[in-house]
């Protein structure tokens, strides 16, 4: 997701789209792939969400950190989750695909450069290789050496300390159904004796339904830049148990649409008081935040 686009006028803030995949507004519903299930897992606390995505309870806090602690420390490291925790956050968003040999690791870009000392497409490396990176020096030396990170990591660190996982499922281009299949039965794996499960989402439909086929006790969300043709549909045919809207795209209409179809309302990515104060008037579930140093999370 992206971050804050605070130059711009209140109205246009983070009205552009902020994921290239996408569907554009106004674009018929996405077509999906045939669906297929597998069986629920066994004895874990997973088990309490239903086999569509919902949750008999809502679990998750209502702040979240986004990327693990915003523009503070290198965007999805453990760095980040740790820098997050010591703000008081119990909950972190995280961008996860796949290496070359289908391991679940945390990146936000499709390509290294940005964010790491190695070149080319993340996914086309084994996690042997990606798991040498540097992805800690670019945002400052106090961070350098800080190493990619693996789900299995991230999971092992919100377990033992009871937070909380927004993963979205980022595939690296034209991996979009294994991405899905893979991270939500790694998901299931690591999580299967937690307390609460992840909350799997994506701005992929294709990513979503077939993390519904591998492992439909999981709850889902729909990530969404405009309000395209069929987006209430297709979040009902994904199973889904949440929304997740640029936080401009909500308001009355959009968010009684969501909630009367059953759906909890998150917005990202919030750094302004302004529009978490909106937010949180229009009844929305949860904000991601970059802002971990401006904003308190109260629960």
């Amino acid at each position: 997701m992206s971050a804050s686009e605070r130059s711009k006028s209140p109205k246009a803030r983070e009205a552009t789209s902020v994921d290239a995949l996408s569907p554009p507004t106004g674009a018929a519903e996405p077509a999906l792939p045939g669906s297929r299930r597998s069986a629920p897992l066994g004895d874990s606390a997973v088990r309490e969400a239903t086999s569509v995505g919902a949750l008999s309870s809502w679990p998750y806090p209502r702040w979240i950190a986004h990327r693990g602690a915003g523009k503070l420390a290198p965007e999805n490291t453990l760095a980040a989750m740790r820098l997050g925790a010591n703000h008081s956050y119990r909950m972190f968003e995280c961008d996860v695909k796949l290496s070359a040999d289908g391991v679940p690791f945390l990146l936000h870009d499709s390509t290294l450069e940005r964010t790491t000392s190695g070149s080319g497409i993340g996914g086309d490396l084994p996690w042997k290789d990606l798991s040498q990176l540097d992805a800690g020096s670019w945002h400052s030396r106090t961070y350098a050496g800080e190493a990619l990170a693996s789900l299995e990591n991230i999971a092992r660190f919100c377990q033992r300390n009871g937070y909380h996982l927004n993963i979205e499922i980022k595939p690296t281009p034209g991996t979009e159904a294994p991405t899905g299949t893979a991270v939500a039965n790694a998901a299931a794996r690591l999580w299967q004796h937690a307390t609460a499960p992840p909350l799997l989402s994506s701005f992929r439909p294709e990513s979503l339904q077939a993390a519904q086929a591998a492992q439909p006790q999981l709850p889902r969300g729909l990530l969404l830049d405009s309000l395209w043709t069929g987006w209430l549909e297709t979040a009902l045919s994904l199973g889904c148990a949440a929304v997740v809207c640029n936080h401009a795209l909500w308001d009355k209409s959009s968010v009684l649409q969501a909630k009367s179809a059953g759906f909890r309302c998150l917005a990202y990515t919030v750094n302004d008081e302004w529009a978490a104060e909106r937010l949180w008037l229009l009844g929305l579930d949860g904000i991601i935040t970059d802002r971990i140093d401006l904003f308190a999370p109260d629960a």
